[in-house]
C-alpha cells in the first residue's frame, strides 16, 4: 500500500471516530433548546476541562504556533503568555453566570448582558459582533484542516476539498448533538492532540539535533540567533517592539475569558464547583504549547525556505522518513486541533445568532422546537459562509486570530460592570461597546494613524472604558432590582 494512501486511511478513520463521538450524545440530551445549547447543564469536570482547553487552542496553536516559532522566533511565546492570565476572570465570572443561568434560564453571554442592562439593542449588537468575529475564527480552523490534508496528500486532496470534508463532519455532529457533541468530541480530540504534540515535540529536536538543548545551541551559533531574542520578529521579518508585543498579550488576555463560545460553557457546567475546578486545572492544558513551539524551532535550520509558515508541521512530517501510520496519526492530531475549536465556534455562533440576534426582534414568542430547528439550520448556514471565506482568504492563521481578539476584548468592560459596578447604565454600556468596536476597527484598517505602537484593541478599550464610565454617570440609574440581582449573586 502506498504511503499516501495509508496516511489518508488513518486520517479517514480518525474522522469517522470523531463523527461517532460527536453523534452519540444526541441520544442522551433532551430535544430542547436548553439541551442543544447548554447540554441540560450536565457537563462534569472531565468534559469541561477539555471543552475549555480544546475549544481555544486549535489550528492557531497546532499550526500557527509552529508557524510563528519558525518564521518569527520568540514572538511565538505570545501564545503562551496570554493564556496563563486570560483564564483568571472566568474563575470569578463563571460561577456567577452559572447561578444566574440556572435560576433564570440564561444560556448565552448576551442574554445575561441584555437582561442586566434591559436592552434588546445590546442583545442584537452582541449577536452581530459575535458572529462577525466567529466567522474569521471558524475560517481559521477550516484553513488549518485544508493545509493538513493538502500537504500530507502531496496535493492529491485539494485545499478546498480537505477543508470541506473535515467540516462537513463537524457540521453533522454539531447539527444533531449540539454542545454535548462538542463536549465529547473535544475530550477525544483534546487527548489525541496532546499525545501527538508531545510525541512530535520531543522527537524532532532529538532526531534533528540530538536534544532540545543542542537544538537551541545550534540556533544561537547560527545566522538565525535573532529568532531567540525576545520579543521576536514581525511578519515582515523586522524586530517586534516590546510595546506591540506586550499590548498584544494584554488584549488577548482581556478578550480570552469573554469569547462568547468560551463564556457560554459556564452555563453547561454541572455545578459552580465543577466550573471553578475546571478553571483551576485549565493552566495544565497550556503545557501542550511547549512541544508545539519546539516543533517550529526545530525546523528553522533543518527545513529553511518554507514560504507558507503555517504549513510547517505537515511539511516536516512529509520530509521525515517516518512510517506512514505514524505520519497519519500526527496529521490526525493536527485535524483534532482544528476541529476541537471549530465545532465549539460553530455551535456557539448559531446559538447566539438565533437566541440573541433573531429572537429579540420577533413580535411573538418563539416556541422551543422551532427555535432549536432554527439554530440547527444556522449551524449549516454559518458553516457554509465560513467555508467560502476559507477557500479565498490568504492571511496568517495567528494574524487572523490576533485581529479578532481586538474586537472581542471590547466585551470585557461591560461583563465586568455587569457583575461588579452597580452604577453602570444601559446607555453607558452600549456607548462603550460601540465606541470600542469602532475605534478598534478603525486602527485595524488604518494602522498608520496609531500614535503609539500598540495593538488596536488597546485604543478601543481606552475609549470603551471612558465612554462606559462617563455616559453611565450622565444617564439615570438602571432598575435597582435588576442591578442587585446581578451584583449580589455569588
Amino acid at each position: 500500500m502506498e504511503t499516501g494512501t495509508t496516511i489518508l486511511l488513518i486520517v479517514g478513520l480518525y474522522l469517522f471516530v470523531s463523527l461517532l463521538t460527536g453523534i452519540i450524545p444526541s441520544l442522551r440530551i433532551t430535544k430542547s433548546v436548553s439541551g442543544f445549547v447548554a447540554g441540560d447543564r450536565s457537563m462534569n469536570v472531565f468534559i469541561l476541562y477539555f471543552v475549555l482547553g480544546a475549544s481555544i487552542f486549535s489550528s492557531f496553536a497546532f499550526l500557527g504556533g509552529p508557524g510563528w516559532a519558525y518564521s518569527r522566533g520568540a514572538a511565538a511565546f505570545y501564545i503562551m503568555a496570554y493564556g496563563v492570565i486570560g483564564i483568571v476572570p472566568l474563575y470569578f465570572f463563571g460561577p456567577r453566570a452559572w447561578r444566574l443561568g440556572k435560576k433564570f434560564g440564561f444560556v448565552t453571554q448576551a442574554e445575561l448582558l441584555a437582561n442586566r442592562f434591559d436592552s434588546k439593542l445590546m442583545s442584537v449588537v452582541l449577536a452581530v459582533l459575535s458572529v462577525a468575529i466567529f466567522i474569521p475564527y471558524l475560517t481559521l480552523q477550516m484553513i488549518g484542516a485544508g493545509y493538513v490534508l493538502n500537504v500530507i496528500s502531496e496535493g492529491l486532496v485539494p485545499f478546498w476539498l480537505g477543508a470541506g470534508i473535515t467540516y462537513l463532519i463537524v457540521m453533522i455532529y454539531v447539527y444533531f448533538s449540539g454542545v454535548m457533541g462538542v463536549g465529547w468530541s473535544n475530550a477525544f480530540q483534546g487527548m489525541f492532540m496532546l499525545v501527538m504534540a508531545w510525541a512530535l515535540g520531543l522527537y524532532l529536536p532529538q532526531t534533528l539535533y540530538g536534544g532540545i538543548g543542542e537544538m537551541f545551541a545550534a540556533l544561537i551559533e547560527s545566522d538565525h540567533s535573532e529568532m531567540l531574542i525576545a520579543p521576536g520578529l514581525t511578519g515582515d521579518g523586522s524586530p517586534w517592539s516590546w510595546s506591540a508585543f506586550s499590548s498584544a498579550v494584554l488584549v488577548s488576555a482581556i478578550g480570552f475569558s469573554v469569547w462568547p463560545h468560551f463564556f457560554m460553557r459556564s452555563f453547561a457546567a454541572k455545578s459552580a464547583y465543577s466550573l471553578r475546578l475546571s478553571v483551576v486545572l485549565y493552566p495544565t492544558f497550556l503545557l501542550f504549547l511547549v512541544p508545539i513551539l519546539l516543533i517550529g524551532f526545530s525546523a528553522i535550520l533543518s527545513f529553511p525556505g518554507v514560504e507558507q509558515a503555517d504549513s510547517i508541521l505537515p511539511h516536516i512530517l512529509m520530509q521525515l522518513e517516518l512510517p506512514a501510520i505514524v505520519i497519519g496519526l500526527f496529521c490526525a492530531g493536527a485535524l483534532a486541533a482544528s476541529m476541537s475549536s471549530g465545532d465549539a465556534i460553530l455551535h456557539s455562533a448559531a446559538s447566539i445568532w438565533v437566541r440573541d440576534g433573531i429572537k429579540p426582534m420577533l413580535t411573538r414568542p418563539l416556541r422551543d422546537r422551532p427555535e432549536r430547528f432554527l439554530i440547527q439550520i444556522s449551524v449549516l448556514f454559518i458553516g457554509l459562509i465560513s467555508y467560502l471565506f476559507a477557500v479565498v482568504i490568504d492571511v496568517s492563521i495567528v494574524a487572523l486570530l490576533l485581529g479578532a481578539y481586538g474586537g472581542v476584548a471590547q466585551i470585557f468592560p461591560i461583563v465586568f460592570a455587569m457583575f461588579y459596578w452597580k452604577r453602570a447604565t444601559k446607555w453607558g454600556a452600549i456607548s462603550g461597546l460601540a465606541g470600542g468596536i469602532l475605534v478598534n476597527t478603525f486602527f485595524l484598517l488604518f494602522p498608520e494613524y496609531k500614535i503609539f505602537d500598540l495593538h488596536e484593541g488597546i485604543y478601543g478599550l481606552a475609549i470603551n472604558v471612558i465612554l462606559l464610565i462617563s455616559v453611565s454617570y450622565l444617564t439615570p440609574r438602571d432598575s435597582g432590582a435588576t442591578v442587585n440581582k446581578f451584583a449580589e449573586i455569588e
